[in-house]
C-alpha cells in the first residue's frame, strides 16, 4: 500500500488518519533496536560458555554490530529517502527477524560474529526510517513533538527493558531466548505497518551512490575501531593505521558528498546552527553517560552482587525519567526555550554524575536511584528536543539522512565515551594492590577476578575480590566527574548554539 503525500498546509497532511496508530508500528521498531542493544551484554557469559570463543572473537561479538550499524547509519537513512522509507523500514524489519534466529542458534563463534554483522546491517534501516517518517506523518508541529517524545520514550524503555527482560530470559531459558523474542514483534510490525504506513520519498533523489557508501562504512568501522581497541590495548601500528584509514576515508566522503549533484549526504545541512548543535549534543551526551551506563550494570552485580534481574529493576527509574520527559519537552521548549530546556537537561545530567562521585561498594540505593532518575529526566528533555530540532530544520525529502545523522552521532558517541571512560575504569583498576598468589586474569576485568576468587582459597580470594572491587569503584567514581565534565561542557555548547532557536508552532 503506498499513498501519495499531500502538501504540507493541507488539512490532509496535518490530520492524516490513523498517524497515531501507525506511530505505534513505529514504536515497535525502536523498542526492539533498543532492547536488542542492551541484551547482549548480560548473555555474553552464557555465550562464552557455550561457544567457547577467544578473547578476540568474544570482542567482535560484542561489538560487530555497532561497528555496521554504525557504518551503515547514513547510507541506509539516504537509500530510505530514494526507494521508500516505508519499504526499507519493512524490508529491514524482516530482515531483522530473520537473522536473531540466526544468531539465536549460531554453534559456533564464527557465525555468531557473522550473524552479529548482518544484525547490524539490518538495525541501520531502522532507525532513521523510523523518525524520518514521523517527520513526514506529523505535519502540525505540536503533534509531532508529542510524537517524536513518544519515539524517544520509546527507545528509554526499551533501553531499560533489555536488562530486565534479559535477566528474566536468561534464568529460566538459554541464552538464545534473548534473540528469539525480536520474531513476534517483528511480525506484527510487519503485518501492521504494511497497512497502517504511508510511503514517502525523496521525489527527485537522484543515483545511490555505492562509492559513499563504501567511504561511509569504512570511515565510521575504522574510526570506532581504532578507538575501542586503543581504550582496551593501547596504541598500536593496527590501531593507529585503522585510525588514519578511517579518518582518510571519512574526509574523501566529504570532499565527495561536496562534488555531487546530488550527494549521500547533503553537508550543508551543517550550516544551520541548530542542525549542528543538536547534534553536537546529542553526540557529547551520549560520549559522556555511554561509559558510566557500560560499567554501572557491572557494579551493581559484580560489587553489589545484585542477580542480572534485580541488577535490570535497579537501573529502571532512569527510563521512567525518560519516559516522563520526553512526553512534556516539547511543550516546555515552547513555553520556555529550546536552548534552556536542552541545556537545563545536560546540566541536569552533568550533576547527577557528579552525586555518582562519592559511591563506595555499600553506597544504598536511594542516592543511586535519585541519579539515575535525574540523568533519565535530563535525557529525555534533551534527546526529545534536539529530535525535533533536527527534524524541522531539514526538508522533508531529506528527513532521512538528517535522522541518519543523529543516529550516527549516537553511535560514535557510544563507542567513544565506552572507550575514553572506560579506558579510565580500566586503567584505575588494573593497578590494584592484591595479595600473593592474584592471578594475571584478575586484573584483566572485575568479572575475571570474581571467576578467578572461585578457584582459590579463601584467604586469598576474599581479599583479593576486596581490593579489586574497591579499584574498580575508584575507577567508576573517576569515570562520574569526567563523563559530568563532559555534560556541563556540552550544556555550555547548546546553550550558545541553540540560542536562536525555536520549535515550530504551526504547520
Amino acid at each position: 500500500m503506498t499513498s501519495t503525500l499531500q502538501p504540507a498546509g493541507s488539512t490532509e497532511a496535518v490530520k492524516r488518519p490513523g498517524r497515531w496508530l501507525a506511530l505505534g508500528v513505529l514504536v515497535l521498531a525502536v523498542l526492539l533496536v533498543a532492547v536488542d542493544a542492551t541484551v547482549l551484554g548480560l548473555a555474553t557469559p552464557y555465550i562464552s560458555e557455550d561457544l567457547e570463543p577467544t578473547g578476540t572473537q568474544l570482542l567482535w561479538i560484542g561489538d560487530v554490530y555497532s561497528f555496521v550499524i554504525a557504518g551503515l547509519l547514513v547510507s541506509m537513512g539516504s537509500l530510505g529517502d530514494r526507494i521508500g522509507r516505508k519499504r526499507i523500514l519493512l524490508l529491514g524489519a524482516t530482515a531483522f527477524g530473520a537473522i536473531s534466529v540466526l544468531n539465536a542458534y549460531a554453534t559456533t563463534p564464527e557465525l555468531m560474529i557473522v550473524a552479529r554483522a548482518l544484525l547490524g546491517v539490518a538495525g541501520a534501516t531502522l532507525m532513521p526510517a523510523t523518525l524520518a517518517l514521523i517527520r513526514n506523518l506529523f505535519h502540525d508541529p505540536r503533534e509531532r513533538s508529542l510524537a517524536v517524545g513518544i519515539w524517544g520514550a520509546a527507545a528509554s524503555a526499551g533501553t531499560a527493558m533489555g536488562p530486565i527482560l534479559g535477566g528474566f530470559l536468561l534464568e529460566h531459558f538459554w541464552w538464545g531466548s534473548v534473540f528469539l523474542i525480536n520474531l513476534p514483534v517483528m511480525a506484527v510490525l510487519v503485518l501492521v505497518g504494511v497497512r497502517m504506513l504511508p510511503e514517502s520519498r525523496n521525489p527527485s533523489p537522484g543515483p545511490w551512490d555505492l562509492v559513499s557508501v563504501a567511504l561511509s562504512l569504512l570511515g565510521m568501522v575504522g574510526l570506532v575501531y581504532a578507538v575501542k581497541e586503543a581504550a582496551a590495548h593501547g596504541v598500536t601500528w593496527t590501531t593507529a593505521a585503522a585510525g588514519l584509514l578511517g579518518a582518510a576515508a571519512l574526509y574523501g566522503f566529504v570532499r565527495r558528498q561536496l562534488t555531487l549533484p546530488v550527494p549521500l549526504l547533503d553537508m550543508r545541512l551543517f550550516r544551520h546552527r541548530g542542525f549542528s548543535g543538536a547534534v553536537l549534543a546529542d553526540l557529547l551526551t551520549i560520549l559522556g553517560l555511554s561509559g558510566l551506563v557500560f560499567f554501572l550494570s557491572q557494579y551493581l552485580q559484580l560489587v553489589q552482587g545484585r542477580r542480572p534481574f534485580e541488577a535490570g529493576l535497579a537501573e529502571l527509574p532512569a527510563a521512567l525519567g525518560a519516559v516522563a520527559a520526553g512526553l512534556l519537552a516539547g511543550r516546555a521548549a515552547r513555553r520556555f526555550s529550546v536552548r534552556s530546556v536542552v541545556s537545563g537537561g545536560l546540566a541536569a545530567i552533568g550533576l547527577a554524575l557528579a552525586a555518582l562521585t562519592v559511591i563506595g561498594q555499600s553506597t544504598g540505593y536511594p542516592l543511586l536511584g535519585t541519579a539515575l532518575l535525574v540523568v533519565g529526566l535530563g535525557a529525555g528533555f534533551s534527546f526529545t528536543v534536539t529530535a525535533d530540532v533536527i527534524l524541522s530544520s531539514v526538508p522533508k525529502d531529506q528527513a532521512g539522512a538528517a535522522s541518519a545523522v543523529s543516529e550516527t552521532a549516537y553511535e560514535l558517541g557510544a563507542a567513544l565515551g565506552i572507550a575514553v571512560l572506560g579506558s579510565i575504569v580500566t586503567g584505575v583498576y588494573r593497578d590494584f594492590t592484591g595479595p600473593a598468589g592474584t592471578p594475571p586474569a584478575a586484573r584483566e576485568s572485575l568479572g575475571g577476578a570474581v571467576e578467578a576468587a572461585t578457584r582459590m582459597p579463601a584467604d586469598t580470594a576474599v581479599p583479593m575480590l576486596e581490593a579489586a572491587r574497591q579499584s574498580f569503584v575508584d575507577g567508576l567514581t573517576l569515570a562520574a566527574g569526567a563523563g559530568a565534565a563532559v555534560l556541563l561542557a556540552a550544556s555550555a555548547a547548546a546553550w550558545h548554539m541553540l540560542r536562536d532557536e525555536r520549535l515550530q508552532t504551526h504547520p
